[in-house]
């Protein structure tokens, strides 16, 4: 296991029109290679199958830091797996990087990560209710990101539903927040829940709805009659 050899291998397929656009449209201020998810699935699928746990988490860390975009997404992608064991050294390594969150993309896919060992472990509901309070817009966000597994169930158990509203009751916390993303992240927790749970969606709505922009209630009531 080298991790240059996965950094070799990335900068191999480097694609500079495809990383103007991506840089262009992403923002954030870093090294773009333009390589396609659709590629960097197959290199993840690799590193799941070929690498042990503790070697997967090395690589991860390791593609983490190089601050490249594709490198990023990468290593939420070889972490991304419902059965990991054991997985606190995954969890410490998810948890780790969400401090240096500044775009959606990668957000997201590392979120996609901890959405498995949350489920895995729902106890860590805890910590990441404390992300609510945070000072930093992407960890705040990433307290809907990472929990919208709850939003799925059609047949939740009594502790799912527990959790369910746990993170409604974050979500209305939310709503004043004039942030452009956060609105969104509340507006796409409630539009997923709409589809399992409309009732709880409605009633969210009519209590909090007034006081969310316009384009996130017309995102959470986007599946609802």
């Amino acid at each position: 296991m080298a991790v240059t050899c996965w950094l070799d291998r990335l900068r191999a397929l480097e694609d500079p029109e495809r990383a103007k656009g991506a840089a262009a449209y992403h923002k954030a201020p870093r090294t773009y290679l333009g390589v396609p998810n659709p590629v960097l699935n197959d290199l993840a699928k690799e590193a799941r199958q070929t690498l042990s746990v503790a070697d997967r988490v090395a690589v991860a860390r390791e593609l983490w830091a190089s601050d490249i975009h594709e490198a990023r997404i990468l290593a939420a992608k070889i972490l991304t797996q419902a059965r990991i064991r054991p997985d606190d050294a995954v969890w410490e390594t998810v948890r780790g990087w969400v401090p240096d969150f500044d775009a959606w993309a990668i957000a997201d896919h590392a979120c996609m990560a901890g959405q498995k060992r949350l489920v895995a472990d729902p106890a860590r509901l805890d910590e990441i209710e404390r992300w609510t309070a945070s000072d930093h817009m992407w960890t705040r966000r990433a307290a809907l990101v990472i929990t919208l597994p709850w939003t799925k169930q059609n047949h939740p158990k009594p502790e799912e539903l527990a959790a369910r509203d746990r993170v409604l009751g974050w979500a209305a916390g939310y709503v004043d927040d004039r942030d452009w993303f956060i609105q969104k992240a509340v507006g796409w927790w409630l539009r997923d829940l709409s589809k399992h749970d409309p009732s709880r969606v409605r009633s969210f709505l009519d209590e909090n709805g007034g006081r969310m922009k316009a384009f996130a209630r017309k995102e959470a009531s986007k599946y609802l009659d």
